[in-house]
């Protein structure tokens, strides 16, 4: 992160209220301590965010001080950037794509700080700590530059920007036990709780006002808690019992799916993931 700070003008931390931001905010603010966080946190918000989630976002900016900045996909559809996706299985994850990369325009930003990591997908296993984004935003998995011995090149050309992302080698289980040994605060929603779901091709979606039922399909309530954060859509829980974070590290520590394996976005293709990254996503 001060490598990021010292290399680059205009760099700011894509923040959503998930675990992996909270850990890159509390990183942030550790970084540069007793300063405050020298870059704004942004926020591209699908409108299909989990309430729990958005509460934590602004309870935090307001209690560290930090800027944030939101820019929403409503808007990008309202402006004709976009299209709404149509069907039983829509979702704006793909069109945040767009949202993204016309708000680092717009911010000028030329780096971006996430808390992505390798083992979430595999398509993450293929970047770097700063990794290389063309003009267009696009990634190039073959293009990328070497970090040996931990050295970062952040040199570009103009209109190129930069993803960076710390936790690149942190595992899941590495992201629980620093949150558990710092105290950090997460939305209620990782831990087991009752919620109204639909099993869907595997997955399992919480009941929301942008969900419709298929033929067939009916809510039923059951005891979940979701291992990663996104648009409700397409983020699937797991069925749970763990809720402390002690339960949670003991549960994830004997995983044999990935965090990312609920997702219903990353099925629809083998190369879902590695596509929308080739398009600009985060």
């Amino acid at each position: 992160m001060r490598e990021t700070a010292a290399q680059f003008e205009q760099p700011c931390l894509m923040f959503s209220g998930g675990k992996d931001s909270l850990v890159m905010v509390h990183l942030a603010r550790k970084a540069f301590w007793p300063a405050p966080i020298p870059f704004p946190l942004l926020h591209v918000d699908t409108g299909h965010n989990f309430p729990e989630t958005l509460e934590l976002r602004d309870r935090l900016v307001k209690k560290i001080g930090a800027k944030l900045i939101v820019r929403t996909v409503q808007e990008s559809i309202d402006r004709g950037r976009v299209k709404e996706e149509e069907g039983p299985n829509a979702s704006r994850n793909m069109l945040q794509i767009t949202t993204l990369l016309d708000a680092l325009k717009e911010l000028k930003a030329d780096s971006a700080l996430g808390g992505a990591r390798r083992d979430e997908e595999k398509a993450r296993a293929k970047e770097r700590f700063f990794s290389h984004r063309d003009r267009f935003g696009q990634w190039d998995p073959r293009n990328q530059r070497p970090e040996l011995w931990h050295i970062f090149n952040g040199r570009r050309h103009p209109g190129e920007h930069f993803r960076i992302f710390p936790l690149s080698n942190w595992t899941e289980l590495d992201v629980w036990e620093y949150i558990l040994m710092q105290s950090i605060e997460i939305p209620s929603m990782y831990f087991s709780h009752e919620r109204e779901i639909v099993e869907r091709d595997g997955v399992l979606l919480a009941k929301c006002d942008y969900i419709s039922l298929l033929d067939g399909e009916t809510w039923k309530r059951e005891t979940i808690r979701f291992r990663t954060v996104g648009d409700m859509t397409c983020t699937g829980a797991i069925r749970s019992t763990a809720a402390t974070l002690e339960e949670i590290i003991e549960e994830v520590a004997s995983a044999r799916v990935t965090e990312r394996g609920a997702r219903a976005d990353d099925m629809r293709s083998e190369a879902a993931m590695e596509d929308r990254k080739r398009q600009g996503y985060f």
